[in-house]
């Protein structure tokens, strides 16, 4: 999982891969805005089929959260 949300974002905001961390804030140290995050939430939904409330993605601070929560609805 981490590395296909690695490949979404890194494209996404046109960083390197290698700063795609589990543990990498997507705002602060991957410099995403409001509308990169409306993005990557609305390529998410698309990719998984899912749908991610609001309440869930307010939370999503690093890449690890992010994977977390797509890995939880697999189970």
């Amino acid at each position: 999982m981490f590395d296909e949300v690695r490949t979404i974002l890194s494209r996404q905001l046109r960083v390197s891969p290698d700063k795609v961390t589990l543990d990498a804030q997507i705002k602060r140290d991957l410099h995403a805005d409001s509308l990169d995050i409306l993005q990557l939430l609305m390529r998410l939904e698309d990719d998984y089929g899912v749908r991610i409330p609001d309440e869930a993605l307010a939370k999503f601070e690093t890449v690890g959260d992010v994977v977390t929560y797509l890995d939880s609805l697999e189970k």
